[in-house]
């Protein structure tokens, strides 16, 4: 009998370890969704809206000194606004499709330098501005490879985040964007010719902003490493590593990656 009651004892410790087993991964899977919901509405609906306070405030600049100009970018900031709530949607209903519409990387990054060129040329101009907008360039080595969908989004939207602050806070008069294709990785590069990133930022990001961090996280949760060279009055360089066996849908022979200069301090994820 004691048999008995000793082997019901287990299985029901075993039952409990099972269920408890199973809420905790519940209680993660919810925390993690809620987190990605949040870093989806960041990378897209607060980003877009962020865009549109540059647009309209340039159309209040030019008011009333030059109502046609004026006119254009409240049109333009008109069509932000049904893209911005387009993006909204999709992230709300976890559809929101990809930049990246191909697997065309490249392209996606040199539309997104386009789009930040513009919409930060119309923020200068109606400040009247001595200073010229960045100029942007797309670099891409190796042979192009066929990168996993999902995978290939969380590059974009690590590579959306980098160029962006890029513009948008690093007062760079060149940013460039370098996407590497090798057997046995996969890199992407951001660097600017800027004012440089406070450690402190790079640790923590900016308040209400994911940042640096928020890229590392994402960086990680693909298999993947992010690092970042910064210096004041130096630039920055922002480098994603993924290995091919995890990037490429097929992967070749392994290679021996390069080894790469680089020219400022560097810290680490």
């Amino acid at each position: 009998m004691l048999a008995g009651a000793t082997l019901i004892w287990l299985v029901y410790r075993y039952r409990l370890r099972q269920v408890t087993v199973r809420v905790k991964l519940r209680y993660t899977e919810r925390l993690a969704e809620r987190t990605r919901i949040a870093r989806e509405l960041h990378d897209t609906l607060l980003q877009s809206l962020h865009g549109l306070m540059f647009c309209f405030q340039a159309a209040r600049n030019m008011l009333p000194r030059r109502p046609e100009e004026a006119i254009q970018a409240l049109d333009e900031a008109l069509k932000r606004t049904e893209q911005a709530i387009t993006e909204g949607r999709d992230a709300i209903h976890d559809l929101r499709s990809s930049t990246v519409v191909t697997n065309e990387l490249a392209q996606a990054v040199t539309a997104l330098g386009n789009e930040m060129s513009h919409e930060m040329s119309h923020e200068l101009s109606s400040q009247d501005s001595a200073h010229g907008c960045a100029r942007f360039l797309v670099v891409v080595e190796g042979q192009p490879r066929d990168l996993d969908p999902i995978l290939r989004d969380e590059i974009y939207a690590i590579a959306r985040e980098a160029v962006r602050n890029a513009f948008h806070h690093a007062q760079a008069r060149n940013i460039e964007a370098e996407i590497r294709y090798s057997g046995s990785l996969f890199q992407l590069r951001i660097r600017d010719d800027g004012k440089g990133i406070d450690p402190r930022i790079v640790a923590e990001g900016r308040a209400a902003h994911y940042g640096v961090p928020g890229m590392q996280e994402r960086a990680r949760r693909i298999g993947g490493k992010l690092d970042v060279w910064t210096e004041t009055g130096a630039g920055t360089e922002i480098q994603l590593s993924i290995p091919g066996s995890i990037a490429y849908r097929t992967s070749p022979g392994r290679t021996i990656p390069g080894l790469f200069r680089r020219k400022a301090a560097r810290t680490h994820d």
